[in-house]
């Protein structure tokens, strides 16, 4: 009983009540002004709607964000020639209306934009076969066309490379569609021939062409053929090798076509 007095005695003392408070005091200001700061710091509560970038030149897209006070982060370009250069074709997040999800001031919205010319890196062809060649042409998205020159060693190489009539090294960046001239050896005795156009014309009226200039004809591909009057009668809408003008193989070669009937 002695002890518990003490204690009650104790508790309501002044010294005890005094620090007490100072205890609460300090616990009230602590939690309170890190719950304020914490408020203050993550914008609890703020909830900004995503626009829709998509389709915005991508000065536009930023002066939208910066009224929203978001700010706007370029990813990479990507090659697209259907659209103008600088155009926004993706966004990290996605658009609150998609999303639902709302954002707080100040976050990044990274987005893609379009590029309409790609570049890529002239490999090196020479002394490699030119179907190789002609492989890794398109691989890369280049065109070409094949010159051939009478040689005695090499037969069926590369001899040179050329880009608008001018040799080019290897590692050089050039627009994809770019046309690369082959100039390659052949120490055949007969001629090469020149490849002729064959879009838009039938199987057997190719066929004539082909085997007037002594080049075999393969049909890979006939679409809708059930017969024989339907394979003569189909059009040829795909060649290997391509058509371009002034591009020669050796005679012999063969010519695949895809045709499909009407």
């Amino acid at each position: 009983m002695d002890f518990l007095r003490k204690l009650k005695a104790f508790v309501w003392s002044k010294h005890f009540l005094k620090h007490t408070g100072y205890i609460v005091l300090a616990y009230i200001i602590i939690v309170g002004g890190t719950i304020l700061y914490l408020d203050s710091y993550t914008n609890h509560g703020e909830k900004i709607e995503v626009p829709n970038l998509v389709g915005m030149k991508a000065d536009k897209a930023q002066v939208v964000l910066e009224e929203l006070d978001l700010q706007m982060e370029l990813l990479d370009s990507v090659y697209r020639p259907d659209l103008p250069s600088g155009t926004v074709v993706s966004q990290d997040p996605l658009p609150t209306t998609k999303s639902l999800v709302p954002v707080k001031s100040g976050r990044k919205i990274r987005v893609q934009i379009s590029k309409r010319f790609n570049l890529v890196e002239m490999p090196n062809l020479v002394d490699r076969s030119y179907r190789y060649a002609q492989s890794v042409l398109e691989n890369r998205g280049l065109k070409y066309k094949v010159t051939f020159v009478p040689t005695s060693e090499a037969d069926g190489a590369v001899q040179k490379q050329l880009y608008q009539g001018k040799p080019i090294k290897n590692g050089t960046k050039i627009l994809v569609g770019s046309t690369i001239t082959l100039v390659v050896g052949q120490n055949d005795a007969a001629a090469p021939v020149e490849i002729p156009d064959l879009m838009g014309q039938t199987i057997s009226v190719a066929r004539g062409r082909l085997s007037a200039l002594s080049l075999p004809f393969v049909v890979s591909v006939c679409d809708g053929c059930m017969n024989a009057a339907d394979s003569t009668s189909a059009v040829i809408y795909a060649q290997s090798p391509e058509f371009l003008e002034g591009t020669t193989v050796p005679a012999g070669t063969t010519i695949m076509v895809s045709a499909a009937k009407e």
